[in-house]
């Protein structure tokens, strides 16, 4: 029976890596325009959540049917009796009330470990609701019951039609017993807080305006941007815009930028900006965006558009095209040292940043200062 169980977090874990990547983008997402930066202890929290969750969820639904045209349980799919579980150990145990010496039969006896398991089951979650999310135990107890529920729903519908009939029984003693666990989770997370850093308080006197934008913050914002700026590129391709390419940069990052005080759509997102280093400009001016960006959609991209499209050197010499491509890994190659030796060296600039004396900054609303209200106001 143990096997059993062991079978669906082996999966879990293997599946996990591959889930924590679809995850991660969302979950920076979050981070950056809820908190303003991301904290190790959150961060590992909410991965732990999603690891848990994972291998509740694959335990719920493993191992799966051999074929989606699973044949109907023989006994029918639905056990609303509660407490049922009392009398199937009566009917099935071993042990004997009136032999102490048979007690430990019932750690090996399936209606026993079942009850055991499913109460463990949502322990964790219910830990996770008081620890992390802060939830009241009238909250805890309704979510408790409601993760039962969607698991208790997954398999009655054959995951939801995916197979022809339910291949596990909908139990309602499960319902009461992971109930039960989210509830004793809940209680016993109230004494790991006490060991572990408050969530509450994390954000205490950081000062996010003064953090440095990480790389990471960075790669986010470039790639909504990125794919923004190749939505329009293709709408103006689509209407016959000539060199859509160029275009379309010149747009999205200069441009619009320089209206938005050096803010794009990603950038708005994880809340950063682009500003002048100069100690007299706090605005970026539209010279230093094009210096900026131009040479890094215009120059380094623009160079990788010309020498890969072969619609824009059609039909050259063979050695006039390995030429090329030699030049454009050069260039590539020579950017990503550039990238690797600016993102291990702290406050450090890439070469477009210097060029055009800007940099990123994280874009935080002030904070309401009330000691200073309270000085200003008369004694009563």
């Amino acid at each position: 029976m143990y096997q059993s169980y062991l079978f669906p977090i082996v999966y879990a874990f293997i599946a996990f890596p591959f889930v924590a990547a679809l995850f991660t983008l969302p979950f920076l997402i979050v981070q950056y325009r809820k908190y303003g930066y991301i904290h190790k202890v959150r961060a590992i929290t909410l991965y732990l959540l999603l690891l848990y969750l994972m291998n509740a969820f694959f335990l719920v639904i493993l191992p799966l049917p051999s074929s989606r045209h699973n044949p109907a349980l023989a006994n029918g799919d639905l056990q609303l009796l509660p407490l049922q579980f009392v009398y199937d150990f009566l009917k099935e145990t071993s042990v004997s009330f009136a032999h102490p010496s048979t007690y430990w039969h019932m750690f090996v006896e399936r209606a026993f470990l079942q009850v055991i398991f499913n109460i463990l089951l949502t322990i964790p979650f219910g830990m996770f609701l008081r620890y992390y999310f802060r939830v009241r135990w009238v909250n805890g107890l309704i979510l408790s019951f409601l993760l039962s529920l969607f698991f208790e729903t997954t398999q009655l519908t054959g995951i939801y039609g995916i197979y022809d009939h339910a291949y596990r029984i909908f139990d309602v003693d499960d319902l009461l017993c992971n109930t039960l666990g989210g509830m004793l989770g809940f209680m016993i997370a109230e004494w790991i807080a006490k060991r572990l850093p408050r969530i509450e308080h994390l954000d205490l006197h950081i000062d996010r305006s003064s953090k440095r934008v990480s790389y990471t913050r960075r790669a986010v914002a470039f790639m909504i941007d990125l794919f923004i700026w190749y939505t329009l590129m293709i709408l103006l391709t689509l209407n016959d815009v000539p060199v859509p390419f160029w275009i379309s940069s010149g747009i999205y990052y200069i441009l619009i930028p320089y209206w938005t005080h050096g803010i794009t759509v990603g950038k708005w997102i994880v809340r950063i900006y682009v500003s002048s280093t100069h100690p007299d400009h706090s605005r970026v001016s539209l010279l230093a965006l094009t210096i900026r960006y131009g040479l890094l959609y215009w120059v380094f991209l623009g160079l990788n558009n010309i020498l890969s499209d072969t619609i824009v050197l059609p039909d050259i010499h063979t050695f006039w095209r390995a030429l090329c491509s030699l030049l454009l890994f050069v260039i590539d190659i020579s950017f990503l040292m550039h990238l690797m030796s600016c993102f291990f060296r702290k406050g450090s600039l890439l070469f477009y940043e210097k060029l055009s004396h800007t940099k990123q900054h994280i874009q935080w609303p002030e904070l309401e200062q009330p000691s200073a209200d309270i000085q200003n106001k008369p004694n009563s």
